[in-house]
């Protein structure tokens, strides 16, 4: 969910991360406000200049930087370099500012603000709620991929407690599970939506929402229950949550006589409720 934070009169571009449950800001308006730039060219000069030292340098905060599609100053969504929090406090050590430790205080306030909504998680679920109609998502819809989001967390609160810290090792996990139900890898998936940089959940139909989810929390009961120790025993897990939820999805097509799977996409969201779906009979 995008939005804009002001810091000082200056506007930050920011869009929350559901499942990561992290703010991503954009770089260049962070910049802006730390160098004190005239305008917002100066600022992106700025930027463009110290990325390449950094990564001469080595410095784990290129690698940790992001493209999200952010609307720009010419009121167009364009690729735009983030970070997440974590990021631009790193972002902040490396610029010499007087206004570093004002920005430290404002960034912990947009981080306190989201924690009194997950403190009180109705907040949350309406805003989240709010994003997905203002896109113009079924009602139907919406109330799936909010419980969606719900069980991702727990699953991967869950690979965190055993021991699966890094972001390709959640992605491998998602890869093992999503292939072991759906027939396809996420890769795959996705292009067979005709989606890039989207997020796949966002472009399912309600049943390829509940059948994920179902894989979802099957893998987080088998996880709980066997304790994996290896990452090879999780991806095992993972790949046994999935088989589950294939076997539903076996079931469901028996008796719809309609392919689950499908490259139906958010372009046109009201067919992404089953009540809609007119093709794949």
């Amino acid at each position: 969910m995008s939005s804009i934070k002001v810091f000082e009169d200056k506007k930050v571009r920011t869009q929350w991360n559901a499942e990561k449950e992290d703010w991503y800001f954009s770089v260049v308006d962070v910049v802006w406000i730390l160098t004190d730039s005239k305008d917002y060219q100066t600022a992106r000069k700025y930027w463009n200049k110290l990325k390449q030292r950094l990564k001469e340098e080595g410095s784990e905060l290129v690698t940790f930087c992001h493209q999200l599609k952010l609307v720009a100053q010419d009121g167009k969504l364009r690729d735009t370099d983030v970070l997440d929090t974590k990021g631009i406090l790193r972002l902040v050590q490396s610029i010499p500012s007087s206004k570093a430790e004002p920005f430290k205080m404002w960034l912990a306030q947009v981080g306190s603000d989201r924690l009194n909504e997950i403190a009180d998680p109705e907040k949350a679920i309406l805003r989240g709620a709010d994003f997905y109609r203002a896109k113009g998502y079924t009602e139907g819809w919406i109330n799936q991929r909010l419980q969606t989001i719900e069980m991702r967390k727990e699953l991967t609160d869950e690979w965190k407690n055993r021991g699966v810290t890094q972001e390709k090792d959640y992605a491998i996990l998602t890869n093992e599970m999503t292939k072991a139900w759906s027939g396809l890898s996420v890769q795959e998936y996705k292009k067979l939506k005709g989606l890039k940089k989207e997020n796949l959940r966002d472009n399912m139909t309600n049943i390829e929402l509940v059948l994920n989810m179902l894989a979802e929390v099957t893998t987080t009961t088998l996880s709980k229950q066997e304790e994996p120790q290896t990452f090879e025993e999780n991806k095992n897990v993972a790949r046994r949550g999935g088989s589950v939820a294939n076997d539903a999805k076996r079931r469901f097509e028996e008796e719809t006589g309609r392919k689950v799977v499908s490259s139906l996409n958010a372009k046109n969201k009201i067919l992404l409720e089953v009540k809609n779906i007119k093709e794949d009979k």
